[in-house]
């Protein structure tokens, strides 16, 4: 079993919003902890961002509709929230949900031979729950650190969730669990 971490849009931005606000500390104590014992196990560990330009090339359906930009390139909205130990680790950058859609995170996987992800950071019911799909699209195994992924809306978090731990055999791990799973990586 190859196993990698990816921490998702924990970015300034997302942590305005009052309800992910008050998440903040612990979401990334819980993430800086699962980041420091995948470094351990040799656990791949990559960071996704959004980040938009401008001139509207990459803003959603819903940006353009409302004509209302968010995260742009460049901004401090688009950096990484406060405390985060991302120091050396890769980071893609991405215009939509997944963290499949545009990058080149699938080819990184594949040539590491991942064949699990362990999804962390946020909105669960947005971002991380889109990455899950197309994970499990791709052929990966997928496992939610629940002690690290946070939602603006708890009762969609817990509907989509459920949805996709019925229909494609996802499941949520406490950070103990996921911790577990780490010490099983191949090396």
């Amino acid at each position: 079993m190859a196993i990698a971490l990816l921490i998702i849009d924990m970015q300034k931005a997302f942590f305005e919003d009052e309800s992910l606000g008050k998440q903040q500390e612990s979401l990334v104590g819980a993430c800086n902890k699962l980041i420091s014992e995948a470094r351990q196990a040799n656990v791949g560990v990559y960071v996704i961002r959004t980040e938009h330009q401008r001139d509207k090339s990459t803003w959603t359906v819903s940006m353009l509709d409302d004509d209302q930009g968010f995260l742009f390139n460049g901004t401090e909205q688009a950096e990484p929230v406060d405390g985060l130990n991302i120091d050396g680790l890769p980071q893609l950058v991405k215009t939509r949900d997944s963290a499949f859609f545009g990058t080149d995170l699938l080819q990184r996987l594949r040539v590491l031979d991942v064949d699990t992800v362990v999804l962390a950071g946020v909105s669960t019911h947005n971002c991380v729950a889109q990455t899950a799909a197309d994970a499990y699209a791709n052929n990966l195994r997928v496992s939610y650190a629940t002690d690290a992924t946070a939602s603006t809306n708890d009762g969609y978090a817990q509907d989509v969730l459920k949805v996709l731990m019925d229909e494609y055999r996802q499941q949520a791990l406490g950070n103990d669990d996921v911790l577990k799973l780490f010490a099983q990586q191949e090396t």
